[in-house]
This record gives structure tokens, sequence and C-alpha cells, in this order.
């Protein structure tokens, strides 16, 4: 199906009923806020209930009008996920929905086969998971442990593909789109060799995703038992880091009451002084499992159309991994150094 036939079929135009004769009946969205979040995205996202279809409809023209091969999801709820990510603004709304989809066709490792069964070795490891209880502003906290992934086990990009599914399962929450989340990375025992696998160019791709690629709002990055290698993994990172999220980092060391200014120790577990019990993986791994039939019918509404060429929408290539390889080989010496 051509991306025209796709913006035609789920984009109809206000005002032309005998077109809506031949559409198949769209998800109705159905807003499931409180009127306490109702206000916070009005007051910080500029989300006004009476025009929230408006503008998702606004976005859905321009996707048809300007990116016609897409081969997106256009429903409401979708939609606003975008919307509420960057604000209300039409512009930079489009171009993060662009992102979204080139960001998933660039890096195929990553992206090819996604689905939670794929990954169910990393979730078992312990590398990734979701605090069963929620920030005093309403964000989940998303634990991820470079300790537990053994390299010889699997690749970087598995641990990776954990973190995206994670995302993708959080951010279908509308109470996440609004309040974002909460990172909390534990370094201990990242040793120099498993952070060489973490060069420039995997940072650069992760980032990207996460900054300019995929709808979620990350309001801050704490970081405990760092070692001091992690100056040099941080030196990799910054470059490509916005002003904004760069300030979102936390680094506390071994200070747990450091942490604890920003995480508070009711939600946390015991081993980062918590009081919320041993920390549980079973539960956000049995949930991530269970959902794999609505991720992959999902995934099955982002089509690549035959067509369509990703890296005319974001401009990436040999260019930027050249200058990737360069900048890895000029930060081994300052890895080693750290180390």
């Amino acid at each position: 199906m051509s991306g025209d036939s796709d913006c035609t079929r789920t984009s109809p135009s206000a005002g032309s009923p005998s077109d809506n004769e031949f559409l198949p009946d769209q998800p109705k969205y159905v807003c499931s806020l409180s009127p306490d979040l109702i206000t916070k995205a009005r007051e910080e996202l500029q989300e006004k209930p009476e025009w929230r279809l408006r503008d998702v409809q606004a976005l859905r023209d321009m996707v048809c009008k300007d990116y016609p091969s897409l081969g997106t999801c256009l429903d409401d709820a979708f939609l606003l996920r975008f919307l509420r990510a960057r604000k209300f603004d039409y512009d930079r709304a489009l171009q993060l929905l662009v992102n979204y989809h080139t960001c998933r066709r660039s890096w195929p490792e990553v992206f090819n086969n996604l689905k939670p069964s794929a990954i169910k070795p990393v979730l078992e490891s312990g590398f990734v998971t979701v605090l069963p209880h929620l920030d005093p502003e309403g964000r989940h906290v998303v634990c991820i442990r470079p300790d537990r992934w053994t390299p010889s086990n699997y690749p970087i990009t598995e641990n990776i593909r954990a973190i995206y599914l994670t995302l993708e399962k959080l951010i279908q929450s509308e109470e996440t789109q609004v309040n974002g989340i909460v990172i909390l990375a534990d370094y201990k025992g990242v040793s120099l060799s498993k952070a060489s696998h973490f060069g420039p160019f995997v940072a650069k791709k992760v980032i990207g995703i996460l900054q300019d690629g995929f709808p979620i709002r990350i309001k801050a990055v704490n970081i405990i038992n760092e070692p001091r290698i992690f100056k040099g993994i941080f030196a990799i990172i910054k470059p490509f880091l916005k002003e904004k999220i760069a300030n979102r980092f936390f680094l506390h060391g071994c200070d747990l009451n450091s942490l604890h200014q920003n995480i508070p120790p009711v939600i946390l577990p015991e081993e980062y002084g918590g009081t919320s019990g041993k920390l549980d993986i079973s539960a956000w791994n049995e949930l991530l499992l269970a959902s794999e039939e609505d991720f992959l019918h999902d995934f099955s509404q982002l089509v690549l159309p035959c067509d369509s060429s990703p890296h005319d929408m974001l401009v990436s290539g040999d260019a930027d991994e050249k200058q990737c390889d360069d900048s890895l080989r000029g930060m081994k010496p300052q890895l080693y150094y750290c180390y």
C-alpha cells in the first residue's frame, strides 16, 4: 500500500463526509488524564483539551502533505505522544515523528525483529527494569545496571533493544507522556573492557534516539556508583547532549544521601538505601513479555514503503560514522587514563 493511500485512508479532511463512508472506523481517543494532570498538561505542555483533537488533526494533515510515504500510524493517541513531547509545537512534533521513523529504519541491528521475547535474556539478566513505585512527581523510574551484562553472551545492541521496548511500553501511558520519566543508572563494577563497547558511534545513536527520536520526556538521569572510568564515558557522551539534557545528569558516586535528594528512599529498593524491599525485576519482565501481541500489532503499523528514503528525512550517514570513528580513536587514551 502506498504512503498516499495510507494518508487518504486515515486522515479524512474535515467537511468531507462522503469520503468518510469509505474509511474504516478509527480508534476513538478518550482522555485518561486526571483533572490535576489535565491542568499540568495545560501549564507545562500548552495542551488545551478543547483544542486537542484539532491539534492532532493538524499534525496528521502535515504528515500527509509533507511526508505521504512515511508509513506511520496516524491514530489520535499515537500522534498525541509527539505533540506532548514537543509542547504542541506542530513543526517540532512533526520533526520528532519523522526522526522516530528514521532512527528505527537506520539501525536494523536494533529494530529488526524487535519484540519482548527476542530480548528475554536481557530482561532476565536484570540489565533494565522499572521500579514498582512512582516518584513524588508521578514519574516512573527506569533502573539500568550495566554490570548485569556479560558482553560474551550478546552484543550491546541487545541492551539497547531492551531499553527501547521498555520506553515504548512506558509511553503508552498518558500519565508518562505528561510527567516524563527518571533514569537511575548503577555503574558499579563497570570495567574498561565493558566500557569500550559504548563508543562514540553507539553513544551518538542512542542519544539521538532519546533526545530527538522518541516521544518521551527524560526529566533526570541519576548516576550511582560510577567508577573513575565514567569520566571517560561521560566525555564520549557529553558532546552529543543538548545543554538542557546535560544539566539533568546527576553524578552521585557512592553517596546514597545525595541520591535520596533526587529519588526518595520510600520508592527505592534496599540496594540503594531504600525501604521498598529487595529489587524485584520479575513484575516488569512479566508485564513486558505479556505485551508481545500489542507490540507486534503496533509495530506492524510502522511500515517502510518501498519508495521511501529515510535518509532524506534526517541527515546521517558515512560522514557521521567517520566522525564517530575519529572521536573513538581520540577517546581511547582518555578511557585508559581514567581507568
